[in-house]
């Protein structure tokens, strides 16, 4: 492992680009530290341990993305989720819209350009909104409990609202929401791996010492009395760790070859009449961009309806939704399923790879040219797509359940499985290959030139 760090950072350019990551990700860790001008942080914590009860929770779940940003009231308290949010929107957009669909295909980096430009006014909106209700329920919360907010600011007040604070907190939290955009764009542009995958998984990452001290706290190693969590019920705990580990792994890795024939293909400068070859087609071709979407898909309705109301039908609403009971397990399938597909049929076209196919006079053994091998490769495509979709489901609700019958506090069973750990192997993974896809390029690169001739 020492000496593939070495080689790592034996090349000046990959060097610099783990740099600049790991730069921007240690600006995001700041911003997590940073509350919003008049709030109390710890105060707001403490409020916040109370309010979501010791069980599983939405807030919790929103809490271990922003890595402890939410609870503690901070600038960059929303994290990435309206920019999550407001690319799902779009995405449903260019699916359902002809035009855009056209416009990308035709003109593939304008279309870019235009999605993204509108990615960021919308998610400017949605973390502007969002602010506001996450400033409501602030106001809330220091009603029952004065002293999360600074009373000065409250007292601010036009037509009995506190209009003051309210802007403090939209503008500060947008302001947030705004950079965290700007720093994963940068680290995707000019840095290593997926920008707004990397900050959610420091975010999760940084929940680890905390999750480490309250398995060692209801261990109850301290007195001979049996703890909350037993010895037993941290083994099976580490088993399904392990196994969600090495299923996300084998279903981001895994992959079907179909192979494929030549009539004739060309070799350097010559024809070869035959030969053989395959196409990877991956068992789960979305990584784990369903699980990301799904969450915050369910997150947001779920967030208005808990900050607007309680003891409403709105509240009742979103108590149903929550993380850890049947109807948000069920939700969450059905929604990793259908993001799985959506994303596959977005990013894998068939049409092209068999227009292609036939240009080079390749085939699939059995099926002929053209659209005979789009149906097929589509038809094939589908079927390895639900398996894949299936087992991420089911590794994605595993720990949820085992959570439920070993009766393990959520803030445990949030890290040591689930949405938190399939995000983190996966970005983990994905930013591997990228890692070596630079090591692989700069040594063919170096042997070539060793290899060169100079003229004379």
């Amino acid at each position: 492992m020492i000496e593939g760090i070495k080689r790592i950072f034996s090349v000046p350019e990959l060097k610099a680009k783990i740099v600049f990551t790991l730069l921007m990700l240690m600006a995001c860790r700041i911003g997590a530290y940073i509350p919003v001008p008049g709030i109390n942080g710890d105060a707001a914590v403490e409020l916040f341990r109370s309010a979501t009860g010791g069980g599983q929770n939405l807030f919790q779940l929103m809490d271990v993305f922003s890595g402890g940003a939410f609870a503690q009231m901070t600038v960059i308290a929303l994290g990435v989720m309206p920019y999550i949010s407001a690319s799902i929107i779009m995405q449903l957009l260019m699916a359902l819209v002809p035009s855009l669909q056209r416009e990308i295909r035709e003109n593939p980096d304008v279309g870019r350009r235009k999605m993204g430009k509108w990615t960021r006014i919308l998610t400017v909106g949605l973390a502007f909104f969002q602010a506001g209700l996450y400033a409501k329920y602030a106001v809330q919360l220091n009603s029952g409990s004065p002293g999360v907010i600074v009373r000065e600011i409250l007292d601010v007040q036009a037509f009995n609202t506190p209009w003051l604070f309210y802007l403090i907190v939209m503008a500060t939290m947008t302001a947030g929401t705004i950079l965290l955009m700007w720093i994963g764009e940068q680290i995707s542009e000019r840095g290593i791996g997926n920008g707004i995958s990397l900050i959610i998984t420091i975010g999760i990452l940084s929940s680890l010492p905390s999750t480490i001290g309250s398995v060692l706290r209801q261990l109850n190693l301290d007195s001979q009395e049996p703890g909350q969590l037993t010895f037993s019920s941290l083994v099976v705990l580490s088993g399904v760790f392990v196994l969600i580990i090495v299923g996300t792994i084998l279903i981001i890795q895994g992959q079907r070859k179909i192979p494929l024939q030549y009539a004739r293909r060309i070799v350097g400068r010559q024809e070869v009449q035959g030969g053989s070859a395959y196409i990877p087609l991956k068992i789960n071709y979305a990584g784990v961009i369903p699980v990301i979407f799904a969450s915050a898909f369910l997150m947001f309705p779920a967030t208005i309806a808990q900050f607007i109301g309680r003891g409403t039908w709105i509240g009742q609403l979103a108590n149903m939704i929550s993380p850890g009971n049947v109807l948000y397990m069920v939700f969450y399938v059905l929604l990793i399923v259908f993001f799985t597909y959506f994303w596959t049929a977005t990013q894998f076209h068939p049409e092209q790879i068999a227009s292609d196919m036939k240009k080079n006079g390749a085939f699939v053994p059995g099926i002929r040219q053209g659209r005979p091998t789009q149906d097929y490769l589509e038809s094939t495509m589908n079927r390895i797509t639900f398996a894949g979709a299936s087992f991420l489901a089911l590794i994605a609700i595993l720990p949820t359940i085992v959570g439920k019958i070993l009766s393990v506090d959520s803030s445990i069973t949030y890290f040591f499985g689930g949405t938190s750990l399939l995000i983190l192997v996966g970005v983990v993974l994905d930013t591997t290959k990228q890692i070596e896809s630079h090591l692989l390029m700069k040594r063919y690169e170096g042997f070539m030139k060793k290899g060169r001739l100079r003229g004379r």
